[in-house]
């Protein structure tokens, strides 16, 4: 029983390993759809909105989009498997491509806010791809399966912005419509690969049972997990969002700018090669709280200066917390759900991040244009103080717990 069960893990994590690749492929594809809409996203705001500080409007859209598409991912994703659900989302993403075009090319912002959403939407489903990985994958295993597909981050770090500088000017004076067109291809691209990914209609018994949502999500390590990836991507969008217009508004250029959000991309991807093993030694929960710790250090570095370099330094440091937060987060969700539980809890802890981003990315722009670049940094610290105090809270919890004798019943009752 025992050489049948190591077979069969053995064999699980082969088809984790091939889905890994195209996943991670596929995510380097769907980071550089979502790398064009934030380099360009708030330059265009300024540029079609009615008013400088409705000039992240597109990127809140963005944000929302991702939050509105969380929940219906999830079901999607339980009724008709996975891969239905990447179809769906892929094709938001090409979508989003021609709209955006034929909005620079009208020159409507309502429009314009209309595409970011349904790239929202795209990116919503995208973020399955890290738990899908981990789909049927040994307990030992699945870290690194979120990890690696995170890796494939690191390509879209050079595609999207390389993409951004490529087209840009290719169609004067319609500034960015042919990097939107693109998008579109590039879009196209992700679908094929990810047509082939091994991800089979749930089982009519993974339908049904399961404990409450609600139960799961009383439990303190979920609540710590929930609440750390609240804090360490919405804090990280509220910083990224605002930098290239910040630089803009400090005199850099364009190029700097794409400069910027291209090293923050390979920094939010680049340690998942490491990260999954990282988590695999310490335990997700340090890696978490590092990650907290870096993004904190990121807003005293954008505190110091407004030089380029400070901007560069800000957003790359930026990104590797984000990394450490997120994944590490992502890892701890893994703990606190069955497979039959998974798409649901899963879902919902997506929901509850990309809703909190919604509502902090429409105070972006709102800061940025009436307190400035660093009022931005310092709305960091206090939700990155209460995260590593409810991380500490919990992990303290699970000691407790550990070290609770049992109490045995006598020998008769």
């Amino acid at each position: 029983m025992i050489d049948l069960t190591a077979s069969d893990e053995t064999a699980d994590d082969a088809r984790a390993r091939s889905n890994v690749v195209r996943l991670a492929a596929a995510q380097a594809l769907t980071g550089a759809n979502s790398a064009v809409i934030f380099a360009t996203g708030s330059i265009i705001g300024a540029t079609l909105a009615p008013d400088i500080s409705l000039a992240t409007l597109p990127l809140s859209m963005f944000v929302v989009g991702l939050a509105a598409g969380t929940l219906p991912t999830g079901a999607i994703s339980r009724a008709w498997g996975r891969r239905t659900a990447f179809m769906i989302g892929t094709g938001c993403g090409v979508v989003t491509g021609v709209l955006a075009a034929f909005a620079i090319l009208h020159g409507s912002f309502a429009l314009f806010c209309c595409a970011t959403f349904i790239g929202g939407l795209y990116g919503a489903v995208s973020q399955s791809y890290r738990f899908a990985a981990a789909d049927g994958a040994s307990a030992a295993y699945r870290p690194k399966a979120v990890s690696w597909v995170m890796a494939g981050g690191v390509f879209a770090g050079v595609l999207g912005p390389q993409l951004v500088q490529w087209t840009m000017d290719v169609w004067p004076p319609y500034l960015f419509a042919v990097s939107f067109a693109a998008q579109a291809v590039v879009a196209l691209v992700a679908m094929a690969v990810l047509a082939g990914v091994d991800a089979p209609k749930p089982a009519p018994a993974d339908l049904h049972g399961g404990r409450p949502l609600f139960k799961i999500a009383r439990q303190p390590r979920f609540i710590a997990a929930a609440l750390c990836g609240v804090i360490s991507y919405p804090m990280m969008n509220l910083v990224m969002t605002s930098a290239p217009l910040a630089m803009k508004m400090c005199g850099l250029s364009v190029s700097d700018s794409n400069f910027g959000i291209q090293w923050h991309i390979v920094a939010m991807y680049g340690p998942s090669f490491f990260t999954g093993s990282l988590i695999a030694r310490f335990g997700a929960p340090k890696v978490v709280a590092l990650g907290l710790v870096l993004e904190a250090a990121a807003a005293g570095i954008g505190l110091s200066g407004i030089t380029a370099m400070h901007f560069w330094a800000t957003l790359f440091v930026l990104g590797v917390g984000w990394n450490f937060g997120f994944v590490g987060a992502s890892a701890l969700v893994l703990e606190t759900h069955r497979p039959q539980e998974r798409n649901k809890v899963q879902a919902f802890n997506d929901f509850l991040v990309f809703g909190t981003m919604a509502l902090g990315s429409f105070s972006s722009g709102q800061l940025l244009a009436h307190y400035g670049w660093p009022a931005v940094n310092m709305v960091v610290f206090p939700p990155v103080l209460l995260g590593l105090a409810i991380l500490a809270l919990a992990s303290f919890a699970k000691r407790r717990r550990t070290l609770q004798p049992v109490d045995f019943p006598e020998p008769g009752i």
